[in-house]
């Protein structure tokens, strides 16, 4: 049942303490970082609920390149619940989406019946690995990828246009200007066969998104990010349409934890190449 008593309103940066508030009371992974990320985006769509002066829910859209619109940080206080809060945020966010090609999110369990009640369409699987502490003992194998110089940035940016579907470049510069260290680029005669990219959460390490022409390769990025995670909790979103992959991490320690769905709003014209996708790079960006 809605309440009146509920506004909607633009997120702004001030609010990001009492955003993150939200996201610790859910043990999420993201970050302030994250949150601005978001918000000095002028393009993006980022609403909050409030009652009273108090913060009681968040929404965010980032939009790619006015291709894909990606929701995330659905988020409503518990106390809160129940009153028809997510989805006003969510109604408040796609009616200012109206003319976005593609609206896409990364649901949970619980949040994918919201989502079907406003049209969104499964289409596929994404299955949450977490190493809460990464063993030294297995870092082994050739480590072909090398450290990504400022010329391999834009051949990057469009490698992963043509895996996700759309352009990405301001989001793919900061993962790899903030993290360097868990940034990898793998070629071969100068042509690029694939990229790890990360960065640090309030919980987690994660790692992603991991896009590669083959699975000895994603194996190969992933191996060599690793290599500088020694006994540090790390997570990654895995396509289950990898099982190898999958399996080669529960060999290495992690674990399975919990599941995504991929949706989106009526209409897919931009689905990319889920044969090169093998790690997302999180449920709150793609």
């Amino acid at each position: 049942m809605s309440d009146a008593s509920v506004y909607i309103r633009d997120l702004e940066t001030a609010d990001i303490p009492e955003a993150m508030q939200l996201v610790l009371a859910e043990g999420w992974n993201q970050t302030p970082k994250d949150w601005e990320l978001f918000l000095n985006n002028p393009d993006n769509i980022c609403k909050c609920a409030g009652i009273g002066g108090k913060l009681v829910g968040t929404t965010t859209s980032y939009n790619f390149s006015n291709k894909v619109a990606w929701i995330s940080m659905v988020l409503v206080n518990k106390a809160f619940r129940g009153r028809g809060i997510s989805k006003r945020l969510l109604n408040s966010t796609l009616n200012e989406l109206n003319n976005c090609k593609n609206i896409k999110l990364d649901a949970t369990e619980a949040g994918r019946k919201v989502y079907q009640k406003l049209g969104f369409v499964d289409e596929y699987k994404i299955s949450r690995m977490i190493n809460s502490s990464f063993d030294h003992s297995i870092v082994t194998g050739p480590q072909i990828p090398s450290e990504i110089l400022n010329p391999d940035v834009a051949t990057i940016i469009e490698f992963d246009r043509n895996v996700f579907g759309a352009l990405r470049q301001e989001l793919i510069q900061s993962w790899i200007t903030d993290f360097p260290e868990k940034c990898r680029i793998l070629k071969r005669k100068n042509k690029i066969e694939g990229f790890v990219l990360g960065r640090v959460g309030n919980r987690f390490h994660q790692i992603g998104p991991v896009s590669a022409r083959t699975l000895n390769d994603a194996k190969s990025l992933i191996l060599v990010t690793l290599k500088n995670l020694i006994e540090k909790p790390v997570v990654v979103d895995i396509l289950n349409d990898k099982p190898e992959l999958m399996q080669w991490l529960t060999s290495v320690g992690f674990e399975k934890k919990r599941e995504f769905t991929r949706m989106y709003l009526k209409r897919n014209p931009y689905p990319g190449k889920r044969t090169h996708t093998f790690v997302i790079g999180g449920p709150e960006f793609g």
